[in-house]
């Protein structure tokens, strides 16, 4: 039982609104930026208040796009960052459940050495593997595509790890009910694991939806068309600006648009997550 003392209490609120604080303000800055002209960002005298210029920016970056280094509007940037981010998403929660359910429920010749390789992959920085995967795409034609961005990307130890331990918590006796039921491997996957991984599901979503969104040196390695680039790589051409300055309220404005999907994200599998955990509890 947790005491509820009227200091402690007042100084956990504290803590807690400082750190709200500390996170906010920077996005509070970026969208009050984006609500101004490039004069007034860039004069160093800008408010702390939203602007007038806020339907224009906005307007401009979704639609129109900066007429500098980056034309392509932010529209499409957001379109191909999310058919990216749910395709990197779905794909490692597809992989990883069924090589997660083969690693526990079946019985084949080198099973833990299988899962331990899967596993060690882990331990392989980025630059070691970027080379031979782009090689490996440039060949089959894959350049300049959604199905590039996406399938090299959609292998997680990771995530078999995560169902993996979750799938060894299951107890023995809902496989042998599902046996004595006449339920095959497939029907006992479909039926019995799945629903009650929800909220495993649910919660690695989340994460590999971000890290497919956050996707920066991939994308720019496999990507020569300004029509195929993602919203992270739109904020930093739009950043780098050579003998003219940046356009500040349309970079910003980019920034907050990029920051909503997964926002939404977040709040619709935290209600997914806790539904899950209300049937688990039923």
């Amino acid at each position: 039982m947790v005491e509820h003392r009227p200091l402690s209490d007042f100084i956990a609120y504290a803590i807690l609104t400082l750190g709200i604080f500390i996170v906010v303000f920077p996005v509070w800055l970026a969208f009050v930026a984006s609500t101004h002209d490039a004069a007034t960002v860039v004069g160093g005298n800008m408010p702390a208040t939203p602007g007038t210029q806020a339907l224009e920016n906005y307007y401009r970056a979704i639609f129109i796009g900066g007429s500098r280094t980056s034309r392509e509007p932010v529209a499409n940037m957001l379109i191909n960052s999310f058919v990216s981010a749910i395709g990197i998403a779905l794909g490692k929660i597809f992989i990883s459940i069924l090589s997660a359910y083969a690693v526990v429920y079946f019985r084949f010749p080198f099973r833990k050495t299988a899962f331990w390789i899967i596993f060690i992959t882990l331990m392989l920085p980025v630059e070691v593997r970027i080379y031979p995967t782009y090689k490996v795409v440039a060949d089959l034609k894959m350049l300049d595509s959604y199905a590039g961005l996406i399938l090299p990307l959609i292998a997680s130890a990771t995530g078999t790890l995560l169902f993996r331990q979750f799938f060894m918590t299951v107890p023995d006796e809902l496989l042998e009910a599902s046996r004595i039921d006449g339920a095959g491997p497939f029907r006992f996957f479909k039926d019995t694991l799945l629903p009650l991984s929800v909220t495993t599901m649910a919660a690695l979503f989340v994460i590999q939806f971000i890290y497919g969104w956050n996707q920066y040196l991939w994308p720019l390695l496999i990507t020569t068309q300004d029509s195929m680039q993602t919203i992270v790589i739109g904020i930093k051409k739009m950043l780098v600006a050579q003998d003219e300055l940046a356009e500040w309220q349309l970079a910003m404005a980019t920034a907050v648009l990029a920051m909503l999907p997964p926002v939404a994200v977040v709040i619709f599998m935290q209600r997914l997550f806790v539904r899950g955990l209300v049937q688990t509890e039923k």
